[in-house]
């Protein structure tokens, strides 16, 4: 284990805490639990980090590195024998480039201020979650992150041109490639994408980056079948001429809740329909984009695919739209121990795997309180989510749900990681062969396990 005053010495005095102080602070934003670790290290550049690995690698000392630690799989837990790692300091974002439409930032810098900072220039970096003004790069990086316009622009992993990067020894791996094509080989930032921390250790990166749209066209539309549901998915990503940015679909159940709950019952479409999508287009000629989308739109109606829409007339409108997708305060009090499941399947087998679900849990779980399912249709991305009063019968609920995405041809993860929320369920998504190569990878890169420990595998 190491000596925090070895710790100090590279890092500074006032940007190391101790253990004591930690206990004092939440695990991170969803457990409650004081945090348990050795102390907290904030290197100030990628000298500092790649010193302190080395360090920590002669030692054997286990490292764990946060972000906004917002993450939703447990993958920053520690014990108190883990050293945790802040980035916090290494968040600059470069001057965005308008010619080559892209910008270097560290891995410590929050995704809403790059947004921000982006948009200053007229770009658009296409990255967008809930949590944009907490999460921070590399932590997005580091879970391949997706979000509401993986879409148009794809997910975290579609963002990356070059990257930095430190492994667990203190080597610095950095090929900060401002260009998309480069075929010089293995492209080695795609190993430490998605991989958790337990790899390598993300510092800066070289992001892609898009014309800023000048017009956004918000629609919440009512369907009956599902079919309609995904015939209207293709028909808006033809006729909107590529700027269809989110396709979010909400199941009744989780839609009405959120209504009453924020609306007081007064839904901006009358009546109860079985599934609901907010869609949005984003464009460069604002009377022109607004005209076609309300074409597209009203085309879907009289072909009979929408039973009815609201297209919103303002931005506060707009806001309101979205706060019935994207505010869940009220579902985290409906329950009290919340099991909820970020998954990805293939469109045609969506609305069965839900039924199948639901099924499955009434007959099996009768003590379940409901089933909120909503996601990212656009990128077969669906959030399930179900409650039940105490902790028991959780483990029963996931094992149900998990083996039934197994038999979708499902992925169990499809945006938040696996950490170690999943990670005993890794091989319903993963074949044998598969976990193997990952764990010769782990033992290559990290042959003393010191990065983030028992996550993912």
């Amino acid at each position: 284990m190491v000596d925090l005053d070895d710790v100090r010495r590279i890092v500074g005095e006032r940007s190391v805490v101790d253990g004591a102080t930690l206990s004092e602070r939440p695990q991170d934003f969803w457990v409650n639990r004081p945090t348990e670790a050795l102390g907290l290290a904030k290197p100030g550049d990628v000298r500092e980090l790649s010193a302190l690995l080395a360090l920590c690698h002669a030692k054997a000392q286990s490292v764990i590195v946060e972000g906004g630690r917002t993450n939703l799989v447990s993958a920053t837990q520690s014990t108190g024998q883990t050293l945790l790692i802040s980035l916090e300091r290494l968040n600059d974002i470069g001057v965005p480039d308008r010619q080559g439409m892209t910008v270097e930032a560290g891995a410590g810098a929050i995704i809403e201020t790059i947004q921000q900072r982006c948009a200053a220039d007229g770009l658009r970096f296409g990255l967008d979650f809930g949590a944009r003004g907490s999460a921070t790069l590399g932590g997005a990086l580091s879970t391949n992150a997706g979000g509401f316009q993986a879409l148009r622009y794809g997910v975290a992993r579609d963002q990356v041109l070059g990257l930095e990067c430190v492994l667990a020894d203190g080597t610095v791996l950095s090929h900060l490639s401002a260009f998309a094509k480069d075929n010089t080989g293995y492209d080695l930032k795609h190993l430490f994408i998605g991989s958790e921390g337990t790899l390598g250790v993300i510092t800066r990166a070289v992001l892609r980056l898009h014309p800023a749209p000048h017009s956004v066209n918000t629609a919440l539309m009512a369907f009956d079948t599902f079919e309609a549901v995904a015939q209207t998915l293709g028909a808006m990503r033809r006729d909107l001429g590529g700027t269809l940015s989110s396709f979010e679909i909400m199941w009744a159940e989780f839609f009405h809740f959120n209504v009453d709950a924020l609306l007081n019952g007064r839904s901006p479409i009358e009546g109860c329909y079985p599934f609901y999508i907010l869609c949005e287009s984003e464009g460069f000629e604002a009377e022109a984009d607004a005209a076609l989308f309300e074409k597209v739109v009203g085309r879907a109606i009289e072909e009979g695919l929408v039973a009815d829409a609201v297209i919103a007339s303002s931005s506060r409108q707009r806001q309101e739209l979205w706060k019935i997708r994207e505010d869940f305060e009220a579902e985290m009090r409906l329950f009290p121990t919340m099991i909820d499941f970020d998954i990805s399947l293939p469109v045609a087998g969506m609305e069965a795997f839900v039924n199948d679900v639901e099924r499955r849990l009434y007959e099996e779980v009768p003590g379940n309180l409901g089933l909120h399912v909503l996601g990212h249709l656009g990128d077969g991305n669906l959030h399930v989510t179900t409650g039940l009063a105490s902790p028991e019968g959780k483990g029963e609920v996931r094992r149900l749900v998990y083996e039934l995405i197994s038999g979708y041809d499902g992925s169990i993860s499809a945006e938040h990681g696996i950490g170690l929320a999943k990670r005993d369920y890794l091989h319903h998504s993963r074949s044998a062969a598969e976990i193997a190569t990952m764990k010769v990878l782990k033992q290559a890169l990290d042959p003393k396990g010191i990065l983030n420990p028992g996550k993912v595998i």
